[in-house]
């Protein structure tokens, strides 16, 4: 097990991986992508040859940033199987002087589990939704970014969180992070002036634990009025 400094060390040498600006772009289109991404769509993508892109993207496996599989193209039955890239959960963070938040969260994560009376969970749920308030406002998008989020517009107009803010916390206090989630995303679409109700939990591995259902559709003023038969006034 490795000290605190050594740790500090390793996360300034990963982050150098990402100093490049095609590495960067790269990284940033390759964690938007669900399915593992081949050498010929990231070159696409980044704009630059496949033999630069194989380059940076192993670079970049090396670093921990991305995970490699193999696999023939589809409708291909021979040939070698193609090298593939996804994004893994590897995260790092660099503080100057070296600090280490992380410490700080699990205890008062621990502290909150001991909690037998429940007082305490629901203080942190109102704080979390104060803190969604807070930063929230008319654009949710960019609210949900700006709280570490990576939100996706579904096809049915719904918001998916493909990554949650708080991880590696959520491995160890699930309950705890997933109620966080929830409410401080109601909290963002209460700044917005939506119903907070959109959030609703849904755990899924590799996503938040929380869902933005599609907002609901104004009702049809036709619809409600009812239809104008041109019957106009009449006269005795």
């Amino acid at each position: 097990m490795g000290t605190n400094q050594d740790h500090h060390r390793d996360a300034l040498s990963g982050l150098s991986s990402l100093d490049d600006p095609v590495r960067r772009r790269l990284y940033e289109y390759v964690r938007t992508c669900d399915e593992p991404v081949g050498r010929e769509d990231a070159a696409k993508a980044a704009g630059i040859s496949r033999t630069l892109a194989a380059y940076h993207l192993d670079k970049l496996a090396g670093a921990g940033f991305l995970a490699t599989s193999y696999a023939r193209a589809a409708g291909r039955g021979g040939g070698r199987p193609a090298k593939r890239y996804t994004r893994t959960d590897h995260e790092l963070s660099v503080n100057v002087p070296p600090r280490d938040y992380g410490l700080l969260a699990g205890v008062l994560a621990e502290a909150v589990a001991a909690d037998g009376s429940g007082g305490v969970r629901e203080a942190v749920a109102q704080a979390a939704r104060s803190a969604g308030r807070s930063a929230g406002g008319t654009d949710l998008i960019a609210a949900l970014r700006g709280c570490g989020y990576e939100p996706a517009t579904t096809a049915e107009n719904g918001i998916d969180l493909r990554n949650c803010p708080f991880h590696r916390l959520a491995r160890e206090h699930p309950e705890l992070v997933c109620r966080l989630n929830l409410h401080l995303v109601r909290g963002l679409l209460e700044a917005g002036g939506q119903p907070p109700d959109r959030a609703v939990p849904a755990p899924r591995p590799g996503r938040c634990c929380v869902v933005l259902a599609p907002p609901a559709r104004e009702p049809d003023a036709t619809a409600v009025r009812g239809p104008d038969r041109g019957g106009g006034s009449r006269h005795a």
